[in-house]
């Protein structure tokens, strides 16, 4: 049996379906790892409700634990606490970023449309802060679509929740 340690570094190798550049692990979607006798418990936490990469991430952890020789495995949804951009470290941000896609800020609260203040996004790829939001749903229900009006170049925007 594989530690638990050899089990994270396992996830780690595991990228989000839907964004390539970073794992599972990186965005804060597997949660925790048990070991109960000879089966492996990995909890996950969808990045919101209805979240259709979870079903493909549960694939991949079992097709990776399989290649691994871990046979006996549970995957548990965890819906509380609910997932938050907060789980995303510093590094992976950076990926995003490297990627086109701009960064959640530093907090999960994003009051911009009840206060009606524009929110200031900087592009991803040119670094300027004059940037517009063309859509409140970019290429998936957890990102935005805005344009850069200096290099013009549409981007995603990892909403903060």
């Amino acid at each position: 049996m594989k530690s638990k340690e050899e089990i994270w570094s396992i996830l780690e190798t595991i990228p989000d379906p839907e964004i390539q550049v970073i794992s599972i692990v990186e965005l804060g979607i597997a949660r925790d790892v048990q070991i109960e006798g000879d089966k492996v418990v990995v909890c996950i936490t969808p990045t919101y409700s209805g979240c259709p990469a979870m079903d493909a991430i549960t694939h991949d952890i079992r097709e990776k634990f399989a290649e691994e020789g871990i046979k006996n495995t549970e995957i548990k949804m965890i819906y509380s606490p609910v997932w938050t951009t907060d789980w995303i470290g510093e590094e992976a941000k950076k990926k995003l970023k490297a990627y086109g896609i701009a960064p959640p800020d530093k907090t999960s609260t994003d009051k911009s449309l009840i206060t009606g203040k524009k929110k200031i996004i900087p592009c991803p790829r040119c670094g300027s802060d004059k940037t517009i939001l063309v859509s409140q749903f970019g290429s998936t229900a957890c990102k935005a679509l805005y344009k850069c009006e200096e290099c013009l170049e549409p981007f995603d925007y990892f909403k903060c929740h």
